[in-house]
């Protein structure tokens, strides 16, 4: 049987009565971590950036830190192009690799079709028929021409 029923006993009376509130448990206090005990706390401690901005915005210092921003802005956007054009040139080489191959297959094509023996095969319906004579040259005279 389950452990989570509530069993009446034998001579408990049948009637409605109301339910008695079990005591709320007081809240536990919660545990606080010793403020200043992380790695902001030590850097904060290490670097005193207070002292910079104790009269006032340091405008020395900006250019220096537009520098730093555009070198680093620069810096960001070479690496994108860089990526970009890794990723160009390894398209082009896929598409070229498929163009050879095309190029070998139609050029293996090609020198089988110009044989002889396929060209006559070709032919024939058209009702040409190889010649069985071999060719000669035509010479004309120089003064002729």
């Amino acid at each position: 049987m389950a452990s989570n029923l509530m069993t009446k006993s034998a001579d408990a009376p049948k009637a409605n009565a109301a339910r008695v509130k079990q005591k709320e448990q007081a809240p536990k206090p919660k545990i606080r971590v010793k403020k200043g005990a992380g790695l902001f706390h030590y850097v904060n401690k290490f670097t005193n950036v207070d002292s910079l901005f104790e009269e006032g915005v340091p405008l020395k210092y900006l250019p220096y830190i537009l520098f730093l921003t555009f070198i680093t802005l620069f810096y960001i956007g070479n690496t994108h192009y860089a990526e970009k054009t890794i990723r160009r040139i390894d398209k082009i080489k896929v598409e070229t690799e498929d163009l050879r191959a095309d190029y070998t297959t139609l050029a293996s094509e090609y020198m089988e079709a110009s044989k002889q023996s396929e060209v006559a095969r070709n032919v024939v319906p058209l009702g040409l028929v190889e010649s069985s004579s071999p060719p000669y040259q035509v010479e004309v005279p120089a003064d002729e021409y």
